[in-house]
């Protein structure tokens, strides 16, 4: 009977009458946000409304240029305002130590640990055949490439401990065996099962520094 109640009220929101129309699509827009149902959107829309015009306005140009402006950095796929992001940019970081990451959540996760000084290869998903998603539908094929320069010593599989992520490294070492490069992964302090971006920097900056060879971790072995 509970279950039924909570069911016709939801939907009846979905079907609420709006006062406007601009007011009802600026709420089915905002829903469509990750994590946004739509008596939060409605919230959000009702707030706008009481803003100045101007800030609404900033607010609305922030999104847009970003949408239109950003760009992805030639070397490693991070998001930059410029050719190269501000991390393959900066001449202190070792261009020599590649960390491999899902995407781009998992670089502003890393960078706040402050631990890591070595730059990034964001592959832009992680192989998922129950979403339709294969190794040709990563950024695997520039990573390779980044690889025939024989700059680079050590890559490090900075990947989610699922079993798509750990699908993903497999495949990745594999690729990896044909190159002289030292092939490592993140100490397993993550919990099984973790997104990277939800672990807390200690946490995720010890378990860059505590790295393991990735062979060693396929046998449960640690070699460092």
């Amino acid at each position: 009977m509970v279950k039924t109640l909570l069911l016709q009220s939801k939907q009846n929101f979905s079907l609420q009458n709006y006062p406007s129309r601009l007011l009802e699509s600026a709420v089915n827009e905002l829903a469509k946000l990750p994590g946004i149902g739509r008596k939060t959107a409605l919230r959000m829309a009702l707030h706008l409304l009481k803003c100045q015009p101007a800030e609404v306005e900033a607010f609305g140009n922030a999104i847009i240029k970003m949408r239109r402006e950003i760009i992805f950095c030639r070397e490693c796929s991070n998001i930059s305002d410029q050719e190269l992001c501000s991390i393959c940019a900066n001449p202190k970081r070792d261009k020599g130590l590649v960390c491999i990451v899902e995407d781009i959540r998992d670089v502003l996760a890393i960078e706040n640990t402050g631990q890591y000084l070595g730059v990034y290869h964001v592959l832009g998903g992680i192989i998922s055949p129950m979403e339709g998603i294969g190794p040709q539908d990563l950024n695997i094929e520039p990573m390779i490439a980044r690889m025939g320069s024989g700059d680079i010593h050590e890559v490090i599989l900075a990947l989610p401990t699922t079993i798509e992520g750990d699908t993903t490294g497999f495949y990745l070492y594999r690729k990896l065996t044909s190159f002289s490069v030292t092939v490592s992964a993140i100490a397993r302090g993550i919990s099984t099962g973790n997104e990277l971006e939800h672990t807390d920097e200690v946490t995720l900056g010890r378990s860059i520094l505590n790295r393991t060879l990735y062979e060693s971790s396929l046998s449960g072995k640690s070699t460092r």
